[in-house]
């Protein structure tokens, strides 16, 4: 896209002649971010599954071109020819799909309201996708469309060709809507009820337009009919179209907003606009970007490796996604998505734990705590209104994935010192959550408790599927609990269950193998077993990349595999054994095989969740350098910022926040222990901006692409040999100075110091 590389390219030159001529000028990181990252996605294969998110961070709504049919999960994919219109939206991934949409669309002669007939050719030649601001010329009409957000409104510019019917469609979408004109106020309103779960049974998005001149033509549209000259339509799939006699250059102005709440409500919110004019909208929400994005300075004469870093940390930051608003009293309110009242407080919804606990959430505690005191809060609002705290929520509880991931999202944000929230309640919360699974969404709470807290494990042959994984995220979460309540003051008889529970991973290790393996209700092992075999006793993934899946205790693991020796090899060998599968659980190839298959780099599967953290496990094992190795491998194959930047699903964030993580040096293997694992950096120089007022400073000398290795470390102006680094130490303000080296350091972390916490290493 040559826009963006021009304004990549001016961006550089500035931070390189910040670095060498030591001048001042404008820090610009949002420059560098492309919202089309990951947009060359098709069901079979996944280059992240994206959509051009034109939002603000952690916006309410997001807009986005729109290429795919209405109800359509990849609703703008980087092939199509076409855009069928400009969708106000709230989806977090094609799977889960979206809610609360509506589209509009400006065109030229008579009025088309179809979405296929409506379409227009476009080019990517003539597109600007920034975080802040899109464009696209729909050459059919000759009309270019411009979008600048706030969290819960926008303004569009329309410029228009010389035309004397100009029109601009609202489609409210099907499954229930409604639009009504008015044109003494030159404003159309309405609502949508468009959804794909999760929701309650009163939920509607209410939106409100203003125009900026009267209408010239009106018509409603319903069901498909457009009906000229009337006003209101109320029915299964509403719409409305207006128009304008149109010089050739004129703009067209329209301010939108929208609400869960109400009609009202979403009048209130189109004030975040104010009196501002477009060009003054989009200059806020550059500035919001850059305040967001720079916190973490990066220096670099690499463009390829700056776009990639600030698209990877644009995408950081969209979710979760706030779903509260602020009322005409300026108080916070939500509408809950849970029972469909209107009640103060913090929400925010679209994300998954099983995918963002890892390092998303993680990042946000480092970052942008004040930002996650904000969800805990809402979370604790999550708890109240549904009796449990969600595992995937979009905007309500969703059935999806396995896991009780929660625990680490509260557990984690805690330790990390967040406090401006009811952490009792959310200790109520995760212990109720322990012993109990949502009436109608499995997914929530722990499926397979009974068997797990009775027998230690979730049998393989009671029915449940994908057993072992629960197995290992049951225990990871038990010992989330078990260190938030002691940080909480519980006794040591209410924790002991939860300390105890956090060993059960043991109890699915299959010696004869050295691999996690599926167990019966008797207490043998699940014959016969593959571990090429995806599901079936894993979340999508199989043996190899599970078994790492002890987060909180990895030298356990290494005590069970017979030693660091056994362990390392064990680790080899994902890479080495071939990208051989067994699909035969699914009865076909899913996505997230494929994306293994085509990467060269064996079984290792960095394009889902579970084995994403695995190669920083040779810092607990005595071989750091092979980390700083596949790290680097990691990073430049499997991640750019073009639109095929992703090696599987971005996943709300996750596989984007390990690449931030990755590229500053360190990685939270263990959220909730204080530590996080040591890598190698990508950047010569760094600097993270605390909220705390304190600066982390990264350099790397010789830091050159065939330099990956740590030569040497100095914390703090002193030479560092441990694996880790503490949350103390960063929030302190650390000063980090690699040497870098074409060959690794073997005597560098091999001592038992060196290695990071596991809970095996605590004494009771």
């Amino acid at each position: 896209m040559k826009i963006t590389k021009i304004l990549c390219l001016t961006a550089t030159a500035v931070l390189v002649t910040m670095h060498t001529r030591g001048e001042e000028r404008a820090f610009d990181p949002v420059e560098y971010a492309n919202p089309l990252i990951g947009t060359q996605s098709t069901y079979e294969l996944s280059t992240g599954n994206t959509y051009p998110a034109i939002a603000r961070p952690w916006g309410m709504n997001f807009w986005t071109p729109q290429t795919g049919k209405m109800g359509d999960g990849w609703t703008y994919t980087y092939s199509a020819d076409k855009l069928r219109g400009f969708k106000q939206t709230h989806q977090p991934s094609p799977w889960i799909n979206d809610y609360g949409q509506f589209a509009v669309m400006p065109e030229v002669g008579s009025p088309v309201f179809d979405e296929e007939k409506r379409a227009s050719w476009f080019s990517h030649k003539a597109e600007v996708a920034t975080p802040y601001y899109y464009r696209a010329y729909l050459a059919d009409y000759d009309i270019v469309t411009e979008i600048a957000p706030t969290e819960r409104a926008a303004i569009m510019r329309v410029t228009y060709p010389e035309a004397e019917q100009a029109s601009f469609v609202v489609d409210a979408y099907d499954d229930g809507s409604y639009v009504k004109v008015l044109p003494e106020q030159n404003m159309v309103v309405g609502y949508t009820t468009k959804n794909n779960g999760g929701v309650p049974e009163n939920f509607k998005n209410y939106f409100v337009m203003k125009f900026d001149r009267p209408f010239a033509y009106t018509s409603v549209v319903v069901n498909g009919e457009i009906k000229s000259g009337e006003l209101v339509s109320q029915c299964n799939h509403a719409g409305a179209i207006v128009g304008f006699k149109t010089k050739r250059g004129e703009q067209l102005n329209v301010r939108i907003a929208s609400s869960f709440i109400s009609e009202e409500q979403a009048v209130e919110n189109l004030k975040e606009l104010g009196n501002d004019d477009f060009d003054a909208v989009k200059a806020r929400g550059r500035k919001t970007w850059n305040d967001v994005l720079g916190k973490i300075e990066v220096k670099s004469q690499d463009i390829d490796h700056l776009r990639t870093f600030y698209s990877c940390l644009y995408r950081s930051v969209l979710f979760p996604r706030s779903f509260y608003e602020k009322n005409a009293q300026g108080e916070i309110v939500h509408y809950s998505p849970y029972n469909g009242e209107v009640l103060p407080g913090y929400m925010f919804t679209d994300t998954g734990f099983w995918d963002t606990f890892r390092c998303l959430f993680p990042l946000l505690n480092v970052m942008y705590p004040s930002m996650n005191e904000k969800m805990q809060a809402g979370l604790v609002n999550a708890y109240k209104e549904s009796g449990f705290l969600p595992e995937w929520a979009s905007p309500g509880h969703r059935d999806c994935m396995v896991g009780n991931n929660s625990a680490s999202i509260v557990a984690d944000a805690y330790l990390c010192g967040l406090k401006n929230y009811d952490a009792e309640k959310l200790w109520e919360a995760v212990v109720h959550g322990t012993k109990a699974v949502h009436p109608t969404v499995s997914s929530t709470g722990r499926l397979g408790y009974e068997y797990y807290n009775k027998l230690g494990y979730v049998p393989y042959d009671v029915k449940i599927n994908e057993n072992v994984a629960r197995t290992l995220e049951y225990a990871y979460d038990d010992w989330c609990i078990y260190q938030f309540g002691k940080q909480l003051g519980k006794s040591k008889k209410e924790l002991e269950p939860f300390r105890k529970r956090a060993f059960n991973y043991r109890n699915v290790f299959d010696k004869e193998t050295n691999l996690m393996r599926g167990r019966l209700k008797n207490g043998e092992f699940q014959k016969p077993f593959s571990p090429l075999k995806w599901g079936d006793a894993f979340t999508e993934g199989n043996a190899w990349h599970y078994t790492w899946s002890v987060f909180h205790d990895p030298q356990g693991l290494i005590d069970l595999m017979g030693g660091k020796q056994v362990f390392n090899q064990m680790l080899d060998s994902v890479f080495n054994v071939p990208p051989l599968f067994d699909d035969s659980y699914y009865g076909a190839v899913i996505h997230e095989i494929r994306e293994m298959q085509i990467m060269n780099m064996g079984n290792y599967a960095h394009g889902n969740q579970p084995v994403q953290h695995m190669i920083y496990l040779y810092g607990y094992s005595g071989e750091p350098w092979k980390t700083q190795y596949w790290i680097r491998q990691t990073m430049d194959r499997m991640y750019n910022a073009n639109p095929d930047g992703y090696c599987g699903d971005e996943d709300n964030g996750q596989t984007s926040a390990w690449y931030v993580f990755s590229a500053m040096g360190f990685y939270p293997v263990c959220p909730g222990s204080g530590e996080y694992v040591l890598g190698a950096p990508r950047f010569d120089e760094m600097t993270l901006h605390l909220e705390n007022g304190k600066n982390v400073s990264i350099k790397a000398r010789n830091n050159e692409d065939e330099n990956c290795y740590v030569k040497t470390l100095l914390l703090n102006g002193a030479p560092y040999t441990k694996n880790y680094v503490t949350r103390t130490d960063l929030m302190n303000g650390a000063q980090f100075v690699y040497d870098m080296a074409s060959e690794p350091n073997k005597q560098r972390g091999t001592a038992e110091s060196d290695a990071p916490y596991s809970f095996s290493k605590v004494k009771k």
